[in-house]
């Protein structure tokens, strides 16, 4: 058998045609119904089997074409559509001449079938009628075309503004980062000597350990602020490499330590061989740093952070498992987004901006974070690294 494949999608034809010739059989192929017929008049083909949806011309005009014309009428035609899928669709396609139709996807033996089936049948003429009824689908095909092609401008046109808005959002938080440290540590310094010059009373120790708390916090978030910052603004900047994933690790115990033993929450001894990662290993650490303290949010008093590794495959997993309360079902899907920083999520209070920056650091390399309640309760964060 001689089959012509119409189709715009070149790998719809590229399947259709490795099925065909496994079978024995010649497959020539066209983009659209022009350059189908095209080859109809150089080529003597038994069977088209044609898509309908399809730039200059499309199924329905080529089965009209095929059969008002003498040299072809005698051309076998199956539609094989996934857009005009209705029985009024089939009726339309069959009045202008298509012996078989059919939906994408169909197994290749039914669209075998359909092709033999139509090469047996005789041919009828399409109707006159039936040309009219694809003229005004035609015009109202170009009319939403037109509204598409409208709409896509005005989709362009708003892209760009969002393109400019983003690009001054990041200008923006990239200069209140590096010009908020001035003043601030300006404010930090004052507020140290002020609190040093009171009289040590009860109440100034908690005004102290407030300002103490407060200060720890503003200068957290400026810093996880400036590093999302550049992550969106020159992510493409940071470079990976074979890094040591235990140094990372602990590096970032080392750094997450103090947080945790102000909230008497120990970690355990993390592996002193867990092989090579692809990353960078300051912002590794950073990451990985981010979870430890997002764990201990998560403990109560006197418990231990778990830490354990998995290797599966070609991927190494952290994971970081705490004991104390569960994640709210509602909190669950927003759990790395920025915008829960100020959600109470956590008996300690708000998440703050670490479970987004360990999840945009890990993107960056192709690492991913997740994570999922425990019993007991508790939660498990899971980090998963290629292997270098």
């Amino acid at each position: 058998m001689k089959v012509l494949i119409v189709d715009d999608i070149d790998i719809n034809r590229m399947v259709l045609r490795v099925a065909f010739e496994a079978e024995g059989h010649t497959v020539l192929e066209a983009s659209d119904g022009i350059e189908a017929l095209e080859i109809l008049g150089r080529q003597d083909i038994e069977a088209v089997l044609s898509d309908i949806l399809m730039p200059r011309m499309d199924g329905y005009r080529l089965c009209h074409e095929i059969r008002t014309s003498a040299r072809l009428r005698d051309v076998a035609i199956v539609i094989y559509t996934a857009t005009y899928t209705s029985q009024s669709d089939e009726d339309l396609a069959g009045s202008l001449g298509a012996d078989r139709y059919l939906k994408k996807p169909s197994p290749f033996q039914t669209i075998l079938t359909a092709l033999r089936e139509a090469i047996a049948m005789p041919r009828t003429a399409p109707r006159p009628e039936a040309w009219q009824q694809v003229e005004v689908l035609k015009e109202y095909s170009d009319h939403l075309v037109a509204k598409l092609e409208q709409r896509n401008i005005e989709l362009a046109d708003a892209n760009g503004r969002l393109t400019i808005l983003d690009a001054s959002k990041n200008e923006f938080l990239r200069v209140i980062s590096h010009e908020l440290r001035t003043p601030v540590n300006g404010l930090f310094g004052v507020g140290d000597l002020i609190l040093e010059g009171m009289a040590p009373t009860e109440d100034n120790r908690k005004l102290h350990g407030m300002f103490k708390s407060s200060r720890q916090r503003l200068s957290s978030i400026m810093e996880d602020v400036l590093l999302l910052t550049e992550i969106d603004v020159n992510g493409e900047q940071f470079h990976s490499a074979p890094v040591s994933l235990s140094a990372a690790l602990i590096s970032a115990v080392k750094s997450a330590t103090g947080f945790a033993e102000s909230r008497d929450v120990k970690f355990a001894r993390p592996s002193t061989n867990m092989g090579l990662v692809v990353g960078d290993e300051v912002l590794l650490a950073r990451a990985l740093r981010s979870l430890l303290e997002t764990a201990v949010k998560f403990s109560v008093k006197g418990k231990i952070v778990g830490l354990a590794l998995e290797v599966v495959a070609d991927t190494i997993r952290v994971i970081i498992q705490s004991r104390g309360s569960t994640i709210s079902g509602a909190a669950m899907p927003k759990f790395f987004d920025i915008f829960s920083i100020g959600e109470a999520l956590t008996p300690g209070g708000d998440l703050g901006l670490g479970p987004a920056v360990a999840y945009r650091i890990l993107s960056l390399f192709g690492a991913s974070v997740s994570v999922a309640n425990i019993e007991p309760p508790g939660i498990r964060l899971t980090v998963s690294l290629k292997k270098a």
